[in-house]
């Protein structure tokens, strides 16, 4: 597409003050001579065109990264901000680590399970049940049981392939994969809600609740999302939001929500905790500044250098 430029040449100032003005109008002139009819013609690369202005990933050490984006929607509470960390599995492997497979029983925070371990990062795992220990739906590892329940949950996150030619980790959906056949492939398994569909669609229905959440998310590329946001949004709106963000988001599940969604990052010397707080009906309060001890969390531990 070609855009013609005017000229505004024939101004010509007689004072300084004048000059000034003008040289300023003609610049604003020109940006919107080239911006509008971008977005006159595609309105639907506003978002992502602002998006990408905005300096958005930081690399943290080969493989991860850190993006931090605003979210199109402001909260009323906290900083509106969505935080992601992009995980490529040929640097990282993953681990699921329950408080039921331990001698202690202990819950932690995720940081105490990520610094426990010795590992890079780490999430919630899934929502718990009323024992504070075993999750609401199926997860397990290749030699701990926390939860036999298949429920309705239409995501599961696997990884520990038994046939290393297989993709190291990713998000079945059950509409769209056979997950009868992946469950006997992969030793690692955690069922929960799903967010995004293969289809790429928002499959979370309207409410007005809202709470701080963290998710797990697949760009299609191969790599492993692990997404938190303090801010309280409905799930449905949440989702949306990350849908017009330019991540490359395929898939998604729900993990975690309000003061027990968590997420803890450490990479070169550095260290990221992003905690919840907001709950609608339960933790109407945005001032919860720790870590709440959580029964089961996935992380990611730097693989040995060949």
């Amino acid at each position: 597409m070609r855009i013609v430029q005017a000229n505004y040449d024939h101004f010509v100032p007689t004072q300084v003050e004048d000059f000034r003005l003008v040289r300023k109008l003609n610049s604003f002139l020109r940006f919107l001579l080239v911006v509008l009819p971008i977005y006159l013609l595609f309105p639907g690369m506003q978002t992502r065109v602002i998006a990408k202005e905005i300096p958005s990933w930081e690399t943290l050490e080969p493989g991860l990264d850190l993006g931090t984006f605003k979210a199109n929607i402001p909260s009323k509470y906290s900083d509106s901000l969505i935080r992601i960390l992009r995980i490529d599995p040929k640097y990282f492997e993953f681990k699921l680590m329950n408080a039921s497979a331990t001698q202690d029983k202990m819950k932690k925070s995720v940081r105490d399970w990520v610094e426990h371990n010795g590992l890079a990062a780490g999430i919630n795992a899934s929502m718990y049940q009323k024992d504070f220990m075993t999750s609401v739906s199926l997860m397990k590892t290749e030699s701990h049981v926390n939860s036999s329940w298949f429920s309705k949950d239409n995501t599961i996150l696997v990884f520990d392939p038994i046939d290393k030619s297989l993709p190291p980790v990713q998000i079945v959906d059950r509409d769209c994969d056979d997950f009868s056949k992946i469950r006997k492939q992969y030793k690692t398994q955690v069922q929960s809600i799903r967010m995004v569909s293969c289809h790429q669609e928002n499959v979370w229905q309207r409410q007005n609740k809202i709470w701080s959440t963290s998710a797990i998310g697949w760009d299609g590329s191969g790599n492993i999302l692990f997404i938190h946001v303090r801010s309280p949004y409905s799930p449905h709106d949440l989702i949306n939001m990350l849908l017009k963000l330019p991540i490359g988001l395929k898939r998604a599940m729900y993990v975690e929500g309000g003061p027990d969604a968590q997420m803890f990052i450490h990479s070169n010397k550095k260290e990221y905790e992003f905690i919840g707080s907001y709950s609608s009906g339960s933790h109407e309060s945005d001032r919860n500044q720790i870590g709440w001890p959580v029964p089961n969390v996935v992380g990611i531990k730097r693989k040995a250098v060949k």
